[in-house]
């Protein structure tokens, strides 16, 4: 493309006193295809970041594989397991545990529970809400003591503290002659556990595994492993490594991924969705631009006519326009890409302004598990949507650079 199409193209984007009205309008191109850009930025980095965080918290408080037997078969206990697995590279530390539902009342106040019988110094290896509890500690929780940790919020909706004593009732009941019926314990409330997750802060409550296995009547082989990994992200190719199907005949192995993949896919399937519905943006905006161009090719007749006439090819008549356009485009992707990298960047503490500002909370953390607005901007991203907004600019410039070459000099002239 030679300096003149570039020149001349460049030319026609200024605004004269009698084609005022057609910049006007490519200035509103521009601004649309810089609106749509920003739009789909901001977007994505806020659905990356609602990605991360989450999937943050939830290897905070959800183990990242848990192993466990099918049925107990004699000879088959959770030490023999660990013992299998400790020290195997991929496995940062391992930990037993019992799973179980419960009701905890107190004060009046009844709330199912998931029961979990853990040891305090090997549970503190695999999860990280144990270094910085409200209340108490792991180390709270001894054998035979029967002691208690409860999630911060369902202390609060039962009434516990530090120091009370709550009753646990377990679905096992203990056959009477009056009939079956519930078993009862009480327990010492020995500290509160925050986690950062409110669904998990409602419904948690830590015990000692002997005190587990003496409610529930279960032996070891009914107890399971949790196992901390070294690349949690890859769970799924980790445990197929370290436990082969070959050797799960008698072992259920789930990670983080399978209780989690609904959630994460349709975060997924929201993102495509968001993309292509905001890719509609920068596609009006390229119908203006299309608009625009095309009023530039009438205007310009003349011109056109005037170049063809001292020699100008009709490829070069078509560079001039497709100049025009692509400044256009290359102006609204550059100014969206920086105001949207900038907005992404600071999109937390721009809500955070508005709900001090206006006294209301957009980001409810019962409903989205975050209590503020995350982002994640992946430049994978960034450079995907400025492809997409030049490539619609270059294709909206397509027809009017067609059109404007396909003028004939004698009948553009006829009449001036």
């Amino acid at each position: 493309m030679s300096h003149l199409e570039t020149w001349i193209g460049l030319r026609y984007l200024r605004a004269k006193k009698r084609s005022g009205f057609m910049s006007f309008i490519s200035m509103i191109s521009i601004l649309g295809i810089a609106l749509g850009v920003i739009a789909l930025i901001l977007v994505l980095s806020v659905v990356n970041g609602f990605q991360k965080d989450i999937r943050g918290q939830l290897l905070n408080i959800a183990p990242h594989a848990e192993v466990f037997f099918h049925q107990a078969q004699e000879g088959q206990t959770w030490h023999a397991l660990q013992k299998q697995l400790d020290g195997k590279q991929g496995i940062s530390a391992t930990a037993p545990f019992t799973a179980n539902q419960a009701l905890i009342a107190n004060a009046g106040e009844v709330r199912g529970v998931q029961l979990r019988g853990v040891l305090p110094d090997t549970e503190k290896k695999v999860v990280e809400y144990g270094n910085n509890m409200p209340q108490g500690s792991f180390d709270a929780l001894k054998s035979d003591e029967f002691n208690i940790l409860l999630g911060e919020k369902l202390a609060e909706a039962v009434g516990a503290e530090t120091g009370n004593k709550v009753t646990l009732i377990t679905p096992e009941g203990n056959v009477t002659p009056a009939g079956v019926v519930p078993r009862l314990k009480q327990f010492n409330v020995a500290g509160i556990i925050k986690t950062g997750f409110d669904e998990a802060d409602a419904t948690l409550a830590l015990i000692h595994l002997d005190d587990a296995k003496k409610l529930y009547r279960l032996e070891d082989a009914h107890v399971g492993l949790r196992l901390r990994l070294d690349d949690p992200q890859n769970a799924p190719a980790v445990m197929d490594k370290l436990l082969p199907p070959a050797q799960r005949d008698n072992l259920t192995v789930v990670n983080w991924t399978d209780n989690n993949r609904s959630y994460f896919n349709a975060v997924e399937m929201e993102k495509r969705m968001l993309t292509l519905l905001l890719t509609c943006i920068i596609v009006v905006a390229a119908f203006n631009l299309v608009s625009s161009l095309v009023m530039a090719v009438t205007d310009k007749q003349s011109d056109i006519a005037i170049l063809r006439t001292l020699g100008l090819s009709p490829g070069g008549v078509m560079k001039i326009f497709i100049v025009q356009g692509m400044v256009a485009g290359l102006l609204g992707t550059f100014f969206g890409v920086v105001i949207g990298v900038l907005l992404a960047w600071k999109i937390g503490a721009v809500v955070a302004f508005v709900e001090g500002l206006f006294g209301v909370k957009l980001i409810a953390a019962q409903v989205y598990f975050l209590n503020y607005l995350p982002s994640d901007i992946q430049v994978s991203d960034v450079v995907g949507v400025a492809l997409i907004s030049l490539l619609l600019s270059f294709l909206a410039t397509l027809y009017p650079s067609l059109s404007a070459a396909r003028t004939q000099p004698a009948e553009a002239l006829r009449y001036e």
